[in-house]
């Protein structure tokens, strides 16, 4: 029988298991659906399905720089006792490589690793961990120097928070400072032109309101209203930062008495915008009594 992609899709949908997995399912079987089904649970490869449904939220960013590029790579795992697993840290250090070599998230599932594809591998390692895992998100930044930092590192280029900065020049001393800078910092954007225009207006309308307020007279509200925004894009750009290294100077500032310019950052924090579901610790054992 003919293994056609909407058969590997079904068994791969239903199953969990890898593309390249599915289709050998299939072939070893002649195309019965539920024969590969039991084919991929006798190999272990079918346990990632009944875990894909959990929340995925703990985990480790992994920075990987090389040749002007650098990327910041964002693997979940359900808990944190597994982002503490050497295992699951080598794989994500081989992704983060492998991230490198692609230039979106979409690629990088599809990018052979050590000949698998990284879904794949995490589908394996889903079914021999016994978490739910996803790679969530891929980031990559390019410039004359680009630096990496990570925060509270977990082993080496990994941990919970990884910042990526890209100089025109070459400083990469003052680079770490500007990494850990906006590891502690967060800034929002890099200048005012790349700030999210909602944002802006959302801040300005409160700005405007809290100004009017006052009774003063309109050239003076305008007046108001421009020097809190100029306050308000101070405190949340990078270039317009207080750098912590000196606080008496901006980023920018700093920045130009460096010899450099910053043309960019990127940080991920492990499980930004991810919703968790809390349980007590009764209703946890309850669940794992339960299987």
């Amino acid at each position: 029988m003919a293994i056609t992609a909407a058969l590997v899709k079904e068994l791969r949908d239903s199953t969990g298991a890898g593309m390249m997995d599915a289709k050998k399912a299939l072939t070893e079987t002649d195309g019965d659906m539920e024969a590969a089904v039991d084919w991929l649970r006798t190999k272990g490869l079918a346990k990632a399905a009944k875990k894909s449904g959990r929340t995925a939220a703990e985990g480790l960013v992994a920075v990987c720089v090389a040749d002007g590029k650098g990327v910041a790579v964002e693997v979940n795992s359900e808990t944190d006792f597994v982002a503490k697993n050497a295992e699951f840290q080598a794989m994500v250090t081989d992704i983060a490589k492998t991230a490198v070599g692609v230039s979106d998230l979409e690629a990088l599932k599809a990018a052979d690793m050590g000949g698998k594809t990284v879904e794949a591998t995490i589908t394996d390692k889903i079914a021999t961990i016994g978490e739910n895992m996803a790679v969530r998100r891929m980031v990559a930044l390019e410039g004359t120097t680009v630096v990496s930092y990570v925060h509270n590192a977990a082993a080496e280029g990994m941990g919970r928070i990884g910042v990526l900065v890209a100089l025109d020049g070459d400083n990469a001393e003052f680079g770490k400072q500007v990494a850990m800078h906006v590891a502690a910092v967060n800034p929002a954007s890099l200048g005012a032109d790349d700030l999210d225009p909602e944002l802006i207006t959302r801040e300005k309308a409160i700005l405007t309101e809290q100004a009017r307020e006052s009774g003063k007279p309109e050239q003076v509200i305008e007046k108001m209203i421009e020097g809190r925004m100029k306050k308000f894009l101070s405190e949340v750009t990078l270039l317009g930062q207080s750098f912590v290294v000196n606080p008496d100077l901006t980023v920018e500032a700093a920045a130009k008495e460096a010899g450099v310019a910053v043309t960019g950052f990127v940080r991920l924090e492990v499980g930004e915008g991810i919703e968790k579901v809390v349980e007590d610790f009764a209703a946890e054992v309850a669940k794992a009594a339960q299987g």
